[in-house]
């Protein structure tokens, strides 16, 4: 099992290109199963969940071809199987969404229950409720969810009880070819949901208010090929700039969009980091200097995403200062307290969704495991700052998210390698 040695104590310096963002490839490439002609879908990250999502789409019967660009061209026109097994879906949470996009084509589907980071329970039920108030019969046997629907999926009225990624994402893709209006109310409005609806538009989908809290599709009766380039992902560029603050460095991201990251640069700021934005860039200086501790309370978006929540406690764990940390969006995301803590971090747990973090001036190198994938990044953040070289096992977490961090962290300056 592959693990991550890194020599910490050097500021990361330099220029680094921001990939394409995976909450936003997964869900187009489950997209892809709405229509017989080929999608071609550009700037796709080079991730371990990528690969898993395509080999489910080809277990499904769907021709998927990778070019030397890492573009990657879906033909879901031969799709001979409409069942997701658990040997795919148990690893990673957003195969789930191939159960709208195939109920709403082929009028049937039986997905695995997902699987994915045990940060808690992430429920379906809203996705469920939200396929039976459009036509379909929902059943669950054996750890798999069963759906038929009749005729085709109508057009529904749906209030989400609860803000969910997923399932607006879901029903999104399924209310594309249902037959009439789709009303999704108290939807999510993250900008990877607003990606996903571009996309369908590509495709021929009709869909107006994706981006606000209420989204509203007219069905129509086919979806076509199209060309779609991801957008760059937000948490990646999020990570990188996180780690530059911690280290005492500079950075400069190329590619990244500052529009969709307004709550995470503004804690930057707060932390005493320059940050500038440019056209398709953002750049943050330290200047050398420590950070400030930051308060985080993670919330929706336009809140503080929780999937930055680790890596800026990491950041606070060597500022000046003491920082809360909040989570609201998942239970048991504070897996990575423990093994801070081993490399000489000061945080103490409240409870179970509340952390305090007091900064100490430097960390010690010590072995660590990761628990899940964003966590799995803050302990690559505070080893980079620790004294000594620290080992991280079970980085396989890691490589669901990042795309080769070992040579991106190289480029800044980073004593980082791979070992067995």
């Amino acid at each position: 099992m592959d693990k991550l040695q890194i020599r910490g104590g050097k500021p990361l310096a330099g220029r680094l290109k921001v990939s394409g963002a995976k909450n936003s490839a997964l869900k187009i490439l489950a997209a892809t199963l709405l229509t017989e002609q080929p999608v071609r879908i550009d700037n796709m990250p080079h991730l371990n969940d990528v690969t898993t999502m395509i080999e489910l789409l080809g277990c499904l019967g769907a021709e998927v071809l990778v070019d030397e660009h890492l573009s990657v061209e879906v033909c879901a026109g031969n799709v001979r199987s409409l069942k997701a097994p658990y040997e795919l879906v148990k690893t990673m949470r957003a195969s789930f969404l191939v159960m709208g996009p195939l109920l709403a084509r082929f009028g049937a589907a039986e997905v695995s229950l997902p699987g994915g980071c045990a940060i808690g329970a992430r429920p379906v039920d809203q996705h469920l409720k939200g396929f039976e108030a459009m036509g379909a019969e929902i059943s669950v046997d054996g750890g798999y969810v069963q759906g038929r629907v009749r005729e085709r999926l109508r057009g529904a009225d749906i209030h989400m009880e609860m803000v969910t990624v997923g399932g607006t994402e879901n029903l999104l893709m399924a209310a594309t070819l249902a037959d009439g209006r789709t009303v999704l109310r108290n939807a999510a409005q993250e900008p990877e949901i607003i990606d996903l609806a571009q996309c369908l538009i590509a495709m021929g989908a009709k869909i107006r208010g994706h981006g606000t809290d209420t989204i509203e599709v007219e069905g129509v009766e086919a979806l076509h090929g199209a060309e779609y380039r991801v957008m760059p992902d937000r948490i990646e560029a999020g990570t990188y700039l996180a780690a530059a603050a911690a280290t005492r460095g500079a950075i400069e991201l190329i590619g990244a969009d500052a529009g969709t990251m307004g709550t995470v640069l503004e804690r930057l700021r707060a932390a005493g980091a320059d940050v500038t934005c440019g056209d398709g860039c953002i750049r943050l200086d330290m200047h050398g200097a420590r950070p400030r501790a930051v308060d985080i309370d993670t919330a929706p978006y336009p809140g503080f995403p929780t999937d930055l929540q680790a890596q800026f406690m990491a950041m606070d764990a060597v500022a000046d200062g003491e920082a809360r940390v909040t989570e609201t969006i998942f239970e048991n995301r504070f897996m990575h307290v423990q093994e801070m803590n081993r490399l000489g971090a000061n945080i103490e747990l409240v409870n179970s969704s509340t952390a305090v973090v007091h900064g100490v001036e430097s960390l010690r190198a010590a072995p660590v495991m990761a628990t899940d994938l964003r966590a799995s990044f803050s302990l690559v953040l505070a080893a980079l700052v620790a004294e000594g070289t620290t080992v991280i096992d079970r980085i396989y977490h890691i490589d669901r998210g990042y795309e080769t961090i070992e040579e991106k962290l190289s480029l800044l300056g980073a004593d980082v390698a791979r070992i067995r």
